[in-house]
């Protein structure tokens, strides 16, 4: 069940400050807001459906959005990807990926530069730019589609959710 404690059920306040990385905080913090509220609710029917034989399933593409925002987490706290995920549930996912966005956003709000935060693959490194157009707007993209699939599946986006607004209506 949705609680109003929950993060990401509504977006954090907005920082006091327009920078570059209070900026890039409210990004991840929207791809939050969004992530929560495509996986709230899904159920096994949701997770399992596909729109064609090539495509993935809802899970599949969970796991995807969770592999990009462990990239995203990664970045922010100097640490190269690579590592791979231990077996979860979905709610284990879920949570997973909302911890790695939430963490991700705390840095970046806290942090006076984006020079540091390097998207790191062995010993090749992409600036926080690709940061942007990669891993960010890829997962953001893919959230989108989760919201497709359960509409397809029947199972709509919740009501009274306001992406402008990044609240609730109860």
């Amino acid at each position: 069940m949705a609680q109003k404690d929950d993060f990401y059920y509504e977006i954090p306040p907005a920082p006091k400050e327009y920078t570059a990385t209070t900026v890039a905080s409210r990004m991840v913090d929207g791809l939050g807001f969004r992530y929560y509220w495509a996986t709230y609710g899904l159920t096994d029917k949701d997770l399992k459906f596909k729109p064609t034989n090539e495509a993935r399933t809802t899970l599949e593409t969970i796991d995807h959005i969770l592999g990009l925002s462990q990239v995203i987490v990664n970045s922010t706290l100097k640490v190269a990807n690579g590592a791979k995920q231990p077996e979860m549930t979905f709610e284990e996912k879920r949570n997973k990926t909302l911890a790695n966005l939430q963490k991700a956003s705390e840095i970046l709000r806290a942090a006076t530069s984006l020079e540091d935060f390097k998207i790191v693959f062995g010993k090749t490194e992409f600036p926080f730019w690709n940061q942007i157009n990669g891993p960010i707007s890829d997962a953001l993209w893919h959230t989108g589609q989760v919201v497709s699939f359960r509409r397809s599946a029947g199972n709509p986006f919740p009501k009274g959710v306001s992406v402008l607004r990044g609240t609730k209506k109860d």
